[in-house]
């Protein structure tokens, strides 16, 4: 093995940072452009955070404290950047926030020189990672992260309890952290979002109500529900906007993605599905819309998978797997979805509200048995035969 000098480590970390990021000629759907190459990996992090660069302390240019993965970052466009706030995953298995930002949406993505630097006010969480960036109408950018500890309860080494951190933000630089979320009908919360507009003077958060940190339980499905102070957030009631279902992709389990979009026909949101197989959990992503007047009441919600891992994403640290905490609706109507794959690297996915809308509402429901949807099928295929037909295309 040839030792590598730290100059070198740069010379390559810089080489991958100026990187282009082509669109991928392999793959057409007409809703959303895939990249060939992903904006955030493990290699992105900078050599620095990794490596002790002094070869009197570092004889053999040998990590020190390595990183596993860089995976399901929040986003927000801020200051004309586009700024990603990664879970970074140590050797270690504990996941910290660190932001990266580029002026393009699609590659170019550098780490601030530090990590983010929670302040440490829950005594027995272990670990935060996932975290959604809303920008809020009161002004601030929350982030909304899970926050997990040791199920002291349980004598199962690996039992855990999710809560729903709160942290808020001008800049992305300086964190002020709030009590975490307490839903009074739930004892724990994952994939948690808060609505970007007040609702009836209200604080509004997309939920995930669990019974346990794996399993949902009685949970079913994607909650809403309403709090008077962001400060101390407590919600008494959530209502089931987004329901799991019998064999489909929401059959396990189902959480909120990103903040939704807002656009002239409703608020569009890109959830995660998650399925069990043979092979394990397959988590997929889908779209739905919730109304212009009352987020909580779902008004197109077309069937199947929005995203699903092709090729490479398909392997990983948790295979068969994206997962997206982060969109950014640009104000050319753009829209950038930025996924993770198989817990391990960031991805991103470009379309515009047009092509959303028109997907969301134009694209049929899950017809939920294999009859109905064959029948589905059968009525496109007719109406293209008779329409190539009548233009003697056929």
């Amino acid at each position: 093995m040839q030792k590598r000098t730290f100059d070198s480590l740069m010379e390559g970390y810089e080489r991958l940072l100026a990187r282009p990021n082509p669109v991928s000629e392999r793959f057409y759907n007409g809703l959303y452009e895939r990249y060939q190459h992903p904006v955030l990996t493990r290699e992105h992090v900078p050599p620095f955070w990794v490596y002790d660069a002094n070869p009197e302390t570092n004889p053999f240019m040998m990590q020190r404290l390595g990183v596993n993965a860089v995976m399901n970052a929040g986003a927000i466009k801020l200051n004309g950047k586009y700024c990603l706030v990664a879970r970074v995953e140590g050797m270690d298995r504990k996941s910290f926030f660190a932001v990266a930002e580029s002026d393009r949406p699609t590659e170019g993505f550098r780490f601030r020189d530090m990590p983010v630097i929670l302040p440490d006010t829950e005594k027995e969480e272990t670990n935060v990672y996932d975290m959604r960036l809303t920008l809020h109408e009161d002004g601030w950018i929350y982030g909304v992260f899970c926050s997990e500890s040791k199920d002291l309860s349980s004598s199962d080494l690996s039992a855990a309890t999710a809560a729903a951190g709160i942290v808020r933000t001008h800049d992305l630089e300086n964190w002020e952290r709030l009590p975490n979320l307490v839903t009074l009908r739930s004892p724990q919360q994952r994939n948690v979002v808060l609505h970007p507009f007040f609702v009836n003077g209200k604080y509004a958060f997309y939920t995930r109500p669990m019974d346990d940190f794996i399993e949902t339980g009685s949970g079913g499905g994607i909650g809403f529900g309403l709090c008077d102070d962001i400060t101390h957030a407590v919600i008494d009631e959530e209502t089931i906007i987004s329901p799991r279902r019998y064999h489909t992709i929401t059959e396990s389990k189902n959480g909120a993605g990103a903040p939704p979009i807002k656009t002239d026909r409703g608020f569009i949101h890109i959830a995660h599905g998650v399925r069990n197989t043979a092979a394990g959990l397959r988590y997929v992503l889908y779209a739905f819309a919730t109304a212009p007047d009352d987020p909580a009441r779902v008004i197109a919600e077309p069937g199947g998978v929005l995203l699903g891992p092709l090729g490479r994403e398909r392997v990983g640290d948790v295979s068969n797997v994206v997962f997206t905490n982060g969109v950014i609706a640009d104000d050319d109507g753009r829209v950038y979805i930025y996924y993770a794959s198989s817990d391990t690297r960031m991805h991103v996915a470009a379309t515009d509200v047009d092509r959303l809308c028109d997907y969301v509402f134009n694209t049929p429901q899950d017809a939920l048995r294999s009859p109905d949807c064959v029948r589905q099928r059968a009525a496109l295929i007719k109406r293209n035969l008779e329409y190539l037909k009548a233009r003697k295309r056929i």
